[in-house]
């Protein structure tokens, strides 16, 4: 590599980086000057004084997340309604010889649960198993109060079946609403942990999927809401099979919080984007300085 053409990589990504720490700090600016009209973000009348006190985790994250209970049985006992409005039992849907894939959700989620529902979805369009005949799908809503809203089960499941996009599988999806006690007791027992929000009449999660035997036991945990399909093929191969898998690094993407009054998320994720596009940066100009310096001493 010539001098110049180190020196001028090496101008570029100063520039770079400046531009990208100018709108950084012009985001933080806007942020501190408006006046927001939702509880989440600001009060309403702007306080310099409250600027910067807490820069963790929101309070409310501290209790939420996926505790992961490989080999737990789940509460076969359970009993939810269906999507045709019929009370079943969560036994119901196992013991046929197949895994089943179990999301934690809620249907009227304005951001993380339809991105967990799509990139499933996604997920299983790109493996040749049919739900219904390899592998069985149950969604189940952990807002009790879904429970009162008739068809909201039913036109979520038409939904999904129409991106999922292969004929004679309807029977492999399964959309259940239910009361607060039966929904604690699957909840608990795969170590999914969720909390309601007052403020904003939303609820804080993880997102991710189990994979569970066709015997009822945890065998998998799949974070996140891409999920690859090779990952979730062999979670299927190996749950039919009876196995459970080991302990996974727990990547949470949490859902906290969507404030529909300004359009705006939460701030926990955009501070970590931010965080990791400067890391990213300077990683880079790290590595171009090096290369510089090398070169030049080889030079002399």
């Amino acid at each position: 590599m010539k001098k110049s053409s180190v020196i001028s990589a090496v101008l570029k990504l100063k520039l770079l980086l400046s531009l990208s720490l100018l709108l950084l700090a012009t985001n933080v600016w806007a942020q501190k000057t408006e006046h927001y009209n939702s509880p989440l973000y600001a009060p309403k009348t702007y306080d310099p004084t409250q600027a910067g006190v807490s820069t963790g985790l929101p309070s409310i994250l501290k209790s939420v997340g996926i505790e992961q209970k490989l080999n737990s049985q789940l509460p076969f006992d359970a009993e939810f309604k269906d999507d045709n409005g019929n009370i079943v039992k969560l036994g119901s849907y196992f013991g046929k010889n197949r895994p089943v894939v179990l999301a934690l959700v809620y249907y009227e989620c304005p951001m993380l649960c339809n991105e967990v529902l799509n990139g499933l979805t996604g997920s299983l369009k790109g493996i040749s198993f049919d739900a219904g005949k390899e592998y069985d799908i149950v969604a189940i809503s952990f807002d009790a109060r879904e429970n009162e809203k008739p068809n909201l089960a039913k036109n979520k499941k038409a939904s999904y079946l129409n991106r999922y996009g292969r004929g004679g599988t309807e029977d492999g999806w399964h959309f259940l609403t239910g009361a607060q006690t039966e929904i604690d007791k699957v909840t608990n027992a795969v170590g999914f942990n969720y909390e309601f929000d007052e403020a904003t009449n939303q609820f804080a999660h993880a997102g991710g999927v189990m994979v569970i035997t066709p015997d009822g036991k945890v065998s998998r945990y799949l974070y996140g809401i891409d999920y690859a399909p090779k990952d979730l093929k062999f979670s299927l191969m190996d749950s039919a099979e009876g196995n459970i898998g080991n302990p996974v690094e727990q990547l949470y993407l949490y859902c906290f919080h969507y404030d529909p009054s300004t359009g705006k998320y939460g701030l926990t994720i955009l501070k970590i984007l931010r965080l990791m596009a400067v890391a990213t940066v300077l990683g880079l100009g790290g590595m171009l300085f090096i290369f510089w310096r090398r070169n030049k001493l080889s030079e002399n």
